[in-house]
This record gives structure tokens, sequence and C-alpha cells, in this order.
């Protein structure tokens, strides 16, 4: 990761926090996006852009067009940006379809759209986007969330495909993530069990790094010990 510029979506959640605080660590810049305002100051080794709807194109490109602009160039791109919900079909609303579309897949489509041509021009440009493990094989209640990240999958190898030869485009497909949230949430479960923030994120950044050339258009599950 040594020098590697990396754009972080979702930077400021429970995910995107470790991603960058691990990559970081490695040498890596960091450009950190998300919705949520940002109160951290910009230096040489990162920048934070905050209030960012990264489903509304123009604002996606405007802050990937920022984070190039700090660095001079962009070499990875991970889209950890994006949402829950669990509604059954029958009880539900049409919106939270449309919601967990938009956070999901509309989020990575926008950034990886303001992105690739940036990433064309890095000897080792790459996309990294979370799909999931439920999407899979969506169960009682997932309807919405499933559909969703069924779509990044999807998303994922139609880019890996057109990129070929230019960037590489992957997705890591997580079981429960190891969060206060899913703990508060599920506060019954084994957590043991689930995946956590920094096993997630040594699989991330393997497929950010230079190590990882001869992989793309792969759904990798990352399911913990579930």
């Amino acid at each position: 990761m040594q020098g590697k510029v990396l754009v972080v979506t979702g930077a400021l959640g429970a995910l995107g926090k470790v991603v960058a605080e691990v990559a970081q660590s490695r040498g890596a810049l960091i450009a950190g996006i998300d919705f949520a305002p940002s109160l951290v100051s910009a230096t040489p080794e990162r920048i934070e852009i905050g209030g960012v709807d990264l489903s509304d194109a123009a604002q996606a490109k405007t802050a990937i067009d920022s984070a190039a602009k700090h660095f001079g160039r962009l070499d990875a791109l991970i889209n950890i940006a994006g949402g829950f919900a669990f509604e059954t079909i029958g009880d539900g609303d049409i919106t939270t379809w449309q919601r967990m579309y938009a956070l999901n897949v509309l989020t990575a489509l926008n950034a990886s759209r303001a992105a690739l041509p940036h990433l064309a021009a890095s000897k080792a440009g790459r996309v990294v986007n979370i799909g999931a493990m439920g999407a899979l094989q969506a169960g009682n209640g997932m309807g919405p969330y499933a559909a969703s990240k069924a779509g990044v999958h999807r998303l994922t190898e139609a880019l890996a495909s057109e990129w070929k030869s230019k960037v590489t485009v992957n997705a890591v497909l997580p079981s429960i993530i190891d969060t206060k949230a899913n703990r508060a949430d599920m506060p019954k479960a084994d957590f043991s069990k689930w995946v956590t923030p920094q096993e997630l994120a040594e699989v991330i950044l393997f497929l950010a790094s230079d190590a990882a050339s001869g992989i793309t258009g792969a759904l990798i599950p990352v399911g913990g010990r579930v």
C-alpha cells in the first residue's frame, strides 16, 4: 500500500474507518468520502470529503475529482458506502426497495463511473465493491437488501469485463460484520462467528494491491466462521 492513493467511500462508517486506518498505517494516502459531515482538516496524507450523496452522479463526480486533484492521481476505489434494511415483501413498502437500490447500487455505480478514468491512468487501477453473501440466496425479510447487493455483484462483473486490461474490479461478499450496530440489533447472536472489520479489511486491501493484478470480476465470500 505504500504510496497508493485510495478513495474509500463510507469512510466514516464502522468498516470504512478500519479499512482507511489499516491502509494508512501501511503507507497509503487516503481520500475518504462520506454522507456524514467531516470535521477533519486535509493533510498531505489524507483528505475527508463529507456531506456527499453518492447516489447523485454529479455529487459523486465532484467528490472523486476533488480527491484526484488533491493527490494528483487515484490508484484504487473502495466502495463501502451503503445501507441495510430488513423488511418482508408483503408487509413492506416500495420506497425501501428504492432506498436500498440508491444506497447500495447507485453509490457504487456513480463513484465508479467518476473514478474509472482516473484509475485507468494508474499503472494498477483497482475497484473493490462490497457485495453480500446474503444476496446469493435471500431469506425472509432480506428481499430489498439482497436484491440491491445482487445488483452490486452484477455491476462488478460488468465493469470488470468492460475495463479489462485497464482496471481490475472485484467484490468481497461478507456475512454479518461484527460491528456495534449489528451486536445491538442481534444481542443473542454468537458474535464470535461473525467476520470482523479487520478481517474484511485484509481481503479488501489485498484486492486493492499490486499482488491482486491477476484477479478481476471475482466475487469473494468472506464469511467469518458462520
